[in-house]
């Protein structure tokens, strides 16, 4: 659904305050009045502090809209996915989407190399820079793993779905040939992320559970809950590689499925994100607002494809 903020301006009217006002109040930020200004999504802790500010409730001073483009944007992608168009929002998805999250992994094929795979099935190699086979094997599979995800986009998000992610992503690879990788599966050996813990490989399959449990029962999700569980997923770590690749498509899979504006974190942002997931239990807005910029990115991308609409 979209987000009007039409109820916090006339509140703002009523009670003689101005935007200005309001901003230097709580200390927000100019993107984020912008942000308000345009009904676009905010993080929730800041309808929070307007709500105490103005002594009301989030249904004061906002509204959801059904008319709005990430409503279009599931049935847009499947259409030009059937059609097999060339040119289109779901064609810049495809290669935007795994050039960024492979790159992120540590895959050394250039966007360019992307696109040529996505849009000819062949790669061009130059002599003095070898190509890793896993890194075009992967990059054909994220295309596959994008069409499913599509496919089950609206659908309640399951272990079957991330575990069917995993073996989309892993199929043919050379992690797929050792005798203990588990393609499709949990992990079965213990792994870190950086320098931090991840949960044991007995207790994957409970954690994965309680988390899925306690996401799937909220009555709404805002992109807020989305980032939460994306945070909660990737410290659960619980397959042996691939988690980042899987989570990402897990992100905007949700987004698609809740209709929020999706995102694609790029590789020339993946700082931020990784310390937006290594300062999340203290401060959620690192993380946050990645997700935020990014999704503004994909807004812009959006708008040139919906403009006419």
């Amino acid at each position: 659904m979209g987000i009007r903020y039409d109820g916090l301006f006339i509140m703002l009217k009523e009670n003689g305050i101005t935007k200005t006002g309001l901003q230097k109040r709580l200390g927000l930020s100019s993107a984020t009045m912008a942000k308000l200004s345009k009904n676009e999504n905010v993080a929730m802790k800041v309808i929070e502090d307007i709500c105490r500010e103005l002594k009301c409730q989030p249904g004061d001073i906002m509204s959801m809209t059904s008319d709005s483009p990430p409503n279009k944007l599931l049935s847009v992608l499947k259409e030009e996915k059937e059609m097999k168009l060339k040119g289109g929002i779901y064609h810049q998805t495809q290669i935007k989407l795994a050039y960024n999250s492979n790159r992120i992994e540590g895959s050394m094929l250039s966007e360019d190399q992307t696109r040529y795979i996505y849009e000819t099935n062949t790669i061009e190699v130059k002599a003095d820079k070898p190509t890793k086979v896993d890194d075009i094997i992967e990059t054909v599979n994220h295309f596959q793993c994008f069409d499913y995800m599509i496919d089950c986009a609206e659908s309640e998000l399951t272990e079957s779905i991330m575990k069917e992610f995993h073996r989309i992503l892993k199929s043919g690879t050379s992690d797929s040939r050792k005798d203990w990788f588990r393609v499709g599966d949990y992990k079965a050996r213990p792994n870190v992320v950086g320098d931090m813990r991840t949960t044991a490989p007995a207790k994957v399959q409970g954690e994965i559970r309680k988390l899925l449990e306690e996401y799937n029962e909220k009555k709404s999700i805002n992109i807020d809950d989305i980032i939460e569980f994306h945070y909660r997923f990737e410290t659960i770590h619980p397959f042996q590689d691939g988690n980042g690749r899987v989570g990402r498509m897990i992100l905007f899979k949700e987004c698609l499925r809740h209709h929020i504006i999706p995102f694609i974190i790029d590789e020339e942002h993946k700082l931020y994100y990784y310390r937006g997931l290594k300062e999340y239990p203290n401060e959620r807005g690192y993380l946050t607002d990645t997700c935020l910029s990014a999704q503004d990115r994909y807004r812009e991308l959006m708008k040139y494809f919906f403009e006419e609409e």
